[in-house]
């Protein structure tokens, strides 16, 4: 059965969606589900932007870690770089938490719409890990360097009414999917080639940039799998108590 759902939504809009619900944690099943979604409504000439969301609690709680490898990372990223290879405009409605690679989904989007608990966290300093899913290319690009660098430093989280005052999502609505759609149907009512031109010019050099830091980001989080901090962190975070990290 199909994690991902699609559905027309009218007005050239068209819904991806999660449906792994509560939490919508993602392996490279699912990622590939998502990025096969996408890529094919490239094909479709009566869409014109994509309406990204999900089922349940959380838009998606970040990467399943339970059988987590450098070969199965380096998997996964594939599917990461084809979610940035789409022709199409994403919106993004992100409900609850989106939380380290989910985060990084988030941010493959144009735009992202969330709520006033919706929670923005690129956690991965305080499991012990390395950034990934681009972020090191699309966190910066969004808010800046200095601001991306407090975020991976501290792995602190940020509610939707920060998250949009530093431009880390769009627009604040207590309907995200409604916000989010009316946002997807504005854009859907310019021209339709006109929409893919101006995005291929637009994101060109960070398609480049993200493909680069996805190999970075591979190898470093790689190198990090089998030391304690890591296995601390997970653990942590799993039971829901501060890590305590030594350094090795």
């Amino acid at each position: 059965m199909t994690e991902v759902g699609v559905e027309s939504l009218g007005d050239r809009v068209t819904l991806v969606e999660l449906r792994r619900p509560p939490n919508n944690f993602f392996d490279e099943d699912l990622l590939t589900q998502i990025a096969d979604a996408v890529l094919e409504l490239d094909d479709d000439p009566t869409v014109s932007v994509i309406l990204l969301g999900s089922e349940g609690k959380h838009f998606c709680a970040g990467a399943d870690l339970r059988d987590t490898s450098a070969a199965s990372i380096r998997r996964v990223y594939r599917q990461a770089y084809r979610l940035f290879s789409g022709r199409k405009p994403v919106v993004a409605a992100i409900q609850g938490a989106a939380v380290g690679g989910g985060l990084g989904l988030a941010l493959a989007a144009d735009f992202r719409v969330v709520g006033p608990s919706s929670r923005l966290t690129a956690n991965f300093a305080r499991i012990g890990f390395h950034q990934g899913f681009g972020l090191s290319a699309t966190l910066p690009a969004i808010v800046g360097r200095q601001r991306a660098l407090d975020l991976l430093y501290t792995g602190r989280s940020v509610m939707g009414a920060e998250a949009v005052e530093i431009g880390l999502a769009d627009e604040l609505s207590d309907d995200v999917r409604s916000t989010a759609l009316s946002f997807a149907r504005r854009i859907a009512g310019s021209a339709p080639l006109s929409l893919v031109a101006i995005r291929s010019t637009m994101r060109r050099q960070l398609r480049a940039d993200v493909a680069t830091a996805l190999d970075l980001e591979a190898a470093a989080q790689a190198a990090l799998l089998g030391t304690h901090d890591f296995a601390e962190g997970v653990a942590a975070a799993v039971a829901k108590r501060s890590p305590e990290f030594d350094g090795s």
